[in-house]
């Protein structure tokens, strides 16, 4: 798959998934579950969600002419 998140965004979604881990932990919670898709996005580098809309936050190189 093509990479379309950035390394802002792979940031964010880090920060995100602890949260939302570390909530799950604290109400003892099986929805800190969920912390897993921002942590496999960020760490693959690409988002499903993002392919479908079109969107792209990974800088792209240009070639030198």
């Amino acid at each position: 798959m093509k990479k379309n998140v950035g390394d802002t965004d792979k940031g964010a979604r880090i920060i995100i998934g602890v949260i939302i881990a570390l909530a799950g932990l604290y109400f003892k919670s099986w929805w800190g579950m969920l912390a897993l898709i921002p942590f496999v996005t960020a760490f693959t580098g690409t988002c499903p969600l993002y392919s479908i809309l079109g969107v792209n936050t990974c800088k792209t190189k240009t070639a030198a002419k």
